[in-house]
């Protein structure tokens, strides 16, 4: 037996349902490595974990990105050994701990050029990205494309990324700040929307004609400026809940928008096929590597401070990258 301290939860709910506990962690199962994590990211998928957006059966732990270090493996596990740096975003809820046990086949190699920070911050939204550029959306050289919540974990590699594919990028703050975040980035607009009707502005800066994509993280509170700021026949991508899931969607208004795509993907649909899980994520490493997209972590918690975390994620005072250390 190892013993491990891990988040535990027995209902959904605020921040102050996170609980602390010792656990003991028995020989790794059939499959199954222990890994002993020296970095954890946050998500807004957490906040819907915990929160109740997405229902899960109680009790349950929270988190579901991390790396660190395998300590001992199961049997039949043959891709991993003892001493190897790995890293994960899931499925499985979790990493919310000092180390865990949790199959093998949701692990990654973490590369000797990239630490375990970086990957702990960048691979559930770097590979959040990657599938909405790369695969979800059909991004060309030159297409006006909008971001919303552009200086954000995920808003903030967008930018980068579609930059690097050669489009006008559009972003969306909430404030100056982070506003200059974004530009940092390499957004070629910003529209403030506390301050400016996003649609309205986004038509002045395309001549009109609109995006051809948006990628939205936001959800409920941006929905219809989405629709309003897209190109004829132009793709929504709508991605996260961050103000509230999308609901009662009406399919006229998306065809008087203009005939529109509209796609609600999530990552693990993506990430099914081990050859596309591989290939994916070794995209991810090589834009690290060479620069194309720059991973800001921007504020680093101790593990134990998960829930003051919640909060600030919540309250919208984070930008760029967050990441827990145990």
């Amino acid at each position: 037996m190892t013993m491990a301290r891990a988040v535990r939860i027995t209902e959904q709910g605020g921040p102050d349902v996170i609980q602390w506990v010792d656990v003991e962690l028995p020989s790794p199962g059939p499959g199954e490595v222990r890994m002993r994590n020296t970095a954890v990211g946050l998500n807004f998928i957490d906040t819907y974990h915990r929160g109740g957006v997405y229902k899960m059966a109680m009790p349950s732990g929270l988190g579901v990105e991390a790396a660190g270090v395998v300590e001992a493996v199961g049997d039949g596990v043959t891709d991993y050994k003892v001493g190897d740096r790995a890293c994960t975003f899931g499925l499985a809820v979790g990493a919310y701990a000092t180390a865990r046990n949790i199959p093998a086949a949701m692990l990654f190699h973490v590369p000797d050029d990239i630490s375990d920070e970086i990957a702990a911050a960048a691979l559930l939204k770097g590979c959040t990205t990657e599938f909405l550029v790369e695969r979800c959306a059909t991004v060309r050289a030159g297409d006006a494309v909008l971001v919303h919540a552009a200086a954000g974990g995920v808003g903030l590699l967008l930018v980068q990324w579609l930059k690097h594919r050669g489009a006008t990028v559009i972003g969306t703050v909430s404030t100056e700040e982070k506003a200059a975040i974004a530009r940092a980035a390499g957004a070629d607009h910003i529209i403030n929307y506390a301050t400016e009707d996003t649609a309205a502005r986004c038509r002045e800066l395309t001549g009109g004609k609109g995006v051809r994509t948006v990628f939205d993280g936001v959800g409920m509170d941006t929905w219809e400026a989405s629709l309003k700021s897209c190109h004829r026949r132009g793709l929504v991508i709508s991605y996260g809940n961050a103000s509230g899931p999308v609901t009662g969607v009406d399919l006229r208004a998306v065809a008087n928008a203009g005939s529109l795509f509209i796609t609600r993907p999530t990552l693990y649909d993506y990430y099914v096929d081990p050859i596309e899980r591989a290939a994916g994520a070794a995209l991810l490493f090589d834009m690290i590597r060479k620069g194309v997209v720059s991973v800001d972590i921007r504020q680093r918690y101790a593990l134990a401070d998960v829930a003051q975390a919640h909060r600030d994620l919540e309250a919208r005072k984070t930008t760029g990258s967050t990441i827990f250390l145990p």
